[in-house]
């Protein structure tokens, strides 16, 4: 059973007016596209179809707010790298990821990377960004079912590596349940740790 059964979109933003009011916890999940963000999404929130899957990549446009529970959102921004939009929608992606960053309730970024490439210039990119916002950062290595163990554990020690102190990271398949109960308990964490800092 979903740990957030009334989970649901509330609001797609194409400007930083629409964003809902700067209040409670928000957790962001950002990619490149086509690093399975949608369905980490889905698989951490137990909804199936919460966030839209698609084969093709690119197809989060908007920033998707997400209510899981009372004062609980999730952002799902849109994927950075070879996605299919104008440049004069791109253009509107960067001041609404600045306002988002100056967020009070912005609390912690996921950030997916696709396990069998690693950290790439865009990864930076939003290191940087979230490093910034002052958020905590957990990154998820995605699609580890498609690595030979051996190569996933390569894979996460090299990753380690080159995060340092700026991140923590696991392994993670929202195909076959890797890594799904951690990605899940650092989420669940992020928002309990909010609400116990919003009551102190």
């Amino acid at each position: 059973m979903s740990q957030y059964p009334t989970a649901a979109l509330i609001l797609s933003a194409a400007h930083e007016r629409q964003f809902p009011e700067d209040s409670g916890t928000e957790v962001a999940f950002a990619g490149r596209s086509n690093s399975g963000k949608s369905s980490a999404i889905n698989a951490i929130t137990g909804r199936r179809a919460l966030a839209r899957t698609s084969k093709t990549p690119g197809r989060t446009r908007l920033l998707n707010f997400f209510l899981l529970a009372p004062g609980c959102r999730i952002v799902d921004l849109p994927g950075y790298g070879y996605a299919a939009a104008s440049a004069a929608e791109k253009a509107t992606w960067a001041p609404m990821t600045t306002a988002l960053a100056q967020r009070r309730s912005l609390r912690g970024l996921f950030l997916m990377v696709d396990g069998r490439r690693g950290l790439m210039a865009g990864d930076e990119g939003l290191l940087d960004w979230a490093t910034g916002a002052g958020c905590a950062i957990h990154v998820l290595l995605t699609k580890s079912d498609k690595l030979k163990r051996a190569e996933s554990r390569i894979q996460l020690v090299a990753t380690q590596r080159q995060l340092g102190a700026r991140a923590s990271v696991q392994l993670f398949s929202a195909m076959d349940g890797t890594g799904l109960e951690d990605a899940r308990r650092q989420l669940h964490h992020w928002f309990k740790s909010a609400a116990a800092t919003a009551e102190s």
